[in-house]
């Protein structure tokens, strides 16, 4: 199994350098403090990396919560199980 996702990974890795050698011009970025050049493929690793990076900082605050909600109804649940296992050890009273 390890050996398939290396090669898919070599595939991806040579897929993204064919498509950078074909995508080498240069591009022109116009933006709020000036302009910048740069090769087509570059522009859209970084375009890339940053909805990664974007993606994974708002996905880590959705995480952290569940993780807390998480270990809070692990608690929750100790506690009950607990009562239960007391409950279960009292005797019973016949009403006769």
């Amino acid at each position: 199994m390890k050996a398939i996702k290396y090669m898919i990974v070599l595939l991806l890795i040579l897929l993204g350098i064919s498509f950078a050698i074909l995508n080498s011009e240069t591009v022109t970025i116009n933006y709020y403090l000036g302009t910048k050049q740069m090769p087509l493929s570059l522009l859209l690793i970084v375009a890339f990396g940053l909805g990664l990076l974007i993606g994974w900082i708002s996905m880590s605050f959705k995480v952290l919560r569940l993780k807390t909600n998480l270990y809070r109804l692990k608690k929750k649940l100790q506690v009950a199980e607990k009562e239960i296992d007391n409950l279960r050890a009292i005797p019973v009273k016949d009403e006769r």
